[in-house]
């Protein structure tokens, strides 16, 4: 989320003076003025509160705290406050609930999702609300993360959190078969969360240990190593269960020349566009037959590979999406103006 914010905010072309405020601690501030908060709630609110009063902003970003965001909103009425959220909002089966997380998103002057998946999901839970909802995918910086596409080591990488909905379970069981028929590749498999999901993925990754060194598992490993072995890996995958806000994952490994084996679930798609290979029907079997895919046809494997680093350089780069987030601000901003005139 962090990345996020600099990354945009570093891009954006807008103009104007930009302040972030956020808790002592955060030490990555990047080249961005930045107004650390004191920790604690209560006394946070307290000093925000008064630096936005000191500041007096035309608009006012609130990154994943729905609550803070109207409280914000209500306490600053001449500047326009969007939520912007990097995973789903909090929805409920109960009418009242839903009656009350409605106006609750309805006190901001807009909600920013990082998929039009993340939004579709919002406007099927709150229908009416299209007027408020609003998308703009998350960059990378691709750069960092460029690689060789045509010297590529035989390689099976994963990055993700070692929970079920990452799919860990399936590419675990997936493995053994693919393994067996090509003793010259080897997989990484980095999973982070370790010590929060370490009971449950431990039975999983247990029966890879008998390849030995063939198979790595990196436990919580730093971003920087994430990206070195990315960079190596003929083949990323990407098979989550449930429905990606994004899928920053899978842009780090279009990025990096990798070619990508995606359930396309959620926001997949939405990063990858027809540079993956889908599997549509999630099970270990189809996913070791998505392996066998692109080990066999080294050229299909490229050719995916090449297609989507250009896709990502073109789309995903931080120039088109802080521009794409620009251009909403300002409109934010300009309705928010035009009400407090009367409608004029």
């Amino acid at each position: 989320m962090e990345t996020v914010v600099r990354t945009l905010a570093t891009a954006s072309q807008r103009g104007g003076e930009v302040r972030v405020f956020c808790c002592e601690g955060a030490e990555a501030h990047g080249e961005l003025p930045v107004q650390t908060l004191p920790h604690g709630r209560k006394i946070r609110l307290e000093a925000l509160n008064l630096a936005l009063a000191a500041y007096r902003p035309d608009l006012i970003e609130v990154h994943q705290q729905a609550i803070q965001a109207t409280w914000i909103a209500a306490r600053n009425p001449r500047a326009a406050t969007i939520l912007y959220r990097h995973n789903a909002l909090k929805t409920s089966d109960n009418p009242i609930h839903r009656w009350r997380y409605r106006a609750r998103y309805q006190k901001v002057a807009g909600v920013v999702f990082v998929s039009e998946s993340e939004r579709r999901l919002f406007l099927k839970d709150f229908p009416g609300l299209d007027h408020h909802a609003h998308a703009v995918p998350n960059p990378i910086n691709a750069e960092l993360w460029r690689g060789d596409v045509e010297d590529r080591d035989k390689l099976i990488a994963f990055a993700g959190r070692a929970m079920p909905e990452k799919g860990v379970d399936l590419l675990c069981a997936a493995l053994p078969d693919v393994l067996d028929r090509h003793p010259e590749w080897h997989a990484v498999l980095m999973l982070n969360d370790w010590e929060y999901h370490d009971y449950w993925a431990q039975q999983h990754v247990a029966p890879l240990e008998r390849y030995g060194d063939r198979v790595q598992i990196l436990r919580s490993a730093p971003l920087g190593q994430v990206r070195d072995v990315i960079k190596r890996a003929a083949i990323a995958l990407t098979p989550s269960t449930w429905a990606e806000p994004l899928g920053l994952t899978a842009l780090e490994a279009h990025a990096a020349g990798a070619a990508l084996i995606s359930s396309g679930r959620g926001g997949l798609r939405e990063a990858s566009g027809s540079h993956a290979l889908y599997v549509e029907d999630l099970t270990a079997p189809n996913l070791t037959t998505a392996m066998e895919r692109l080990i066999n046809n080294p050229e299909e494997r490229l050719a995916l590979a090449r297609g989507a680093q250009a896709y990502v350089f073109e789309t995903h780069v931080p120039g088109p999406r802080a521009a794409q987030l620009d251009a909403l601000r300002a409109q934010l901003v300009h309705a928010k103006r035009v009400a407090q005139a009367g409608g004029r």
